[in-house]
């Protein structure tokens, strides 16, 4: 369970981190199903299905970027996605009523992970109302070196940012903002950070020898639902599963209105939307 403390600094700030929470034992047996399920990929030769290689190896490079679905297709992840340890604390800020919405492992492997640039999540996937969160589970120490989290507090507040350039939605954050306030949130491995879907937020490139590999599940309350955008909508909605209380047959309307992405082409992840607008760029 959150302390009152965290859970009044997640609705303030959109954000609020847990040292600790996974132990030593679990988080050690996560790390070795994740070097099982990468052994022997390679950029030439891999289960695109399940993970996305760094783009900048050689094609027998075994640096993974990205695994599609760990809280689903393998059941230790999925264990920890429906720990009640875990909902008892999604339900003090999201309530009673909970879906699992989606998961992802960013590896960011040394000296080569990708950045990720200032977004919003909730941008990617419009619902009924804004009851979202991601929990971000550092497998490793994070700091500043290897790429660790930033966040802008408080702006969750503000709805909404553009992601859009000649209408089309690019993946990242394309009006000012005040980076000048972003906080870098540095901890230990075993730290969850509770990440509000309207929460700006980004990382920097693995400068250092060391990984920082990051485990993202995303939840919603029950009752938020999603707008309807064709395959997108459906590829989004593949994995959800309910997790805690009760199916909810109503959508509840919080807001009066939603950005809706539209996409030139559809991208295979966030990295390369935000790769092929920095490309646009140059």
């Amino acid at each position: 369970m959150l302390s009152s403390e965290l859970v009044n600094q997640f609705h303030r700030d959109g954000f609020c981190s847990v040292t600790g929470i996974l132990p030593d034992d679990a988080l050690n047996a996560l790390l070795t199903d994740l070097e099982s399920i990468s052994a022997g990929a390679t950029l030439a030769n891999h289960d695109s299905t399940r993970m996305e290689m760094e783009p900048n190896q050689a094609p027998d490079g075994t640096r993974v970027r990205r695994l599609y679905e760990p809280c689903t297709h393998y059941s230790r992840f999925r264990a920890l996605s429906e720990s009640g340890e875990l909902l008892d604390s999604l339900a003090q800020l999201l309530g009673e009523n909970l879906l699992f919405h989606y998961s992802k492992l960013n590896m960011k492997p040394p000296a080569i992970g990708s950045v990720v640039e200032w977004h919003q999540d909730l941008a990617y996937y419009p619902l009924t109302n804004s009851d979202s969160l991601a929990v971000l589970f550092y497998l490793d120490d994070a700091d500043h070196q290897n790429g660790c989290l930033q966040v802008i507090p408080g702006v969750h507040r503000n709805g909404i940012l553009d992601h859009t350039s000649e209408g089309y939605f690019r993946g990242g954050i394309t009006e000012p903002i005040d980076k000048s306030r972003a906080v870098a949130l540095e901890g230990s491995a075993g730290t969850a950070i509770f990440l509000h879907g309207m929460t700006p937020h980004a990382s920097a490139p693995n400068t250092s020898q060391r990984s920082r590999r990051t485990l993202i599940l995303g939840y919603r309350a029950a009752d938020a639902y999603p707008i309807y955008l064709g395959e997108t909508t459906l590829n989004a909605e593949r994995y959800v599963r309910p997790v805690r209380g009760e199916h909810c047959s109503r959508a509840r309307l919080a807001a009066t209105e939603m950005p809706i992405p539209r996409y030139e082409t559809v991208p295979k992840s966030l990295y390369e939307l935000q790769q092929r607008f920095r490309e646009q760029q140059a």
